[in-house]
């Protein structure tokens, strides 16, 4: 199914171009993103929402969470400390990464915290009020033969 072809969505919508470019992005012939870290994505409210990203191993000053053009990058690079340490068994994999997830229109970054082994980023949907929804008053119109009597007159 990689030869999907919107077209005949566009012919009756206008200004999605942002959609149609995001998804030439995931279409695209790019590697999928590794497993590591493992990552949740849940719901905590109508309009808020939390990334909790497995990140043991790694400390907060080791962590960088940025917003960039409408995606949450999370990185970790970890400072070289082996040196003298002999391992028979490393399973605890520390290595350096990055993980993007891509943000729709108007969700904001609010919180990052870093608590036993996971970064928690917090995300809030605040749509503007020019956005929202609003209900239009509906007149009654004067009947037409009153306005016909009055433009006689």
């Amino acid at each position: 199914m990689r030869n999907f072809d919107p077209t005949p969505l566009f012919r009756a919508s206008v200004g999605f171009d942002r959609i149609a470019d995001m998804m030439d992005r995931m279409l695209a012939a790019e590697p999928a993103q590794p497993g590591y870290p493992p990552y949740n994505i849940e719901k905590t409210d109508e309009n808020a929402y939390r990334i909790s990203v497995a990140v043991a191993g790694f400390s907060a000053e080791e962590l960088a969470v940025e917003v960039k053009e409408n995606a949450l990058v999370i990185t970790a690079r970890k400072a070289d400390e082996d040196e003298g340490r002999s391992y028979l068994h490393r399973g605890i994999a520390t290595r350096a990464f990055e993980r993007r997830f891509q943000l729709a229109d108007h969700v904001k970054v609010t919180a990052a915290t870093h608590v036993d082994g996971m970064l928690h980023v917090d995300l809030v949907r605040e749509i503007p009020e020019a956005l929202k929804p609003r209900r239009i008053e509906i007149t009654r119109a004067a009947p037409e033969s009153k306005l016909v009597e009055a433009s006689a007159a």
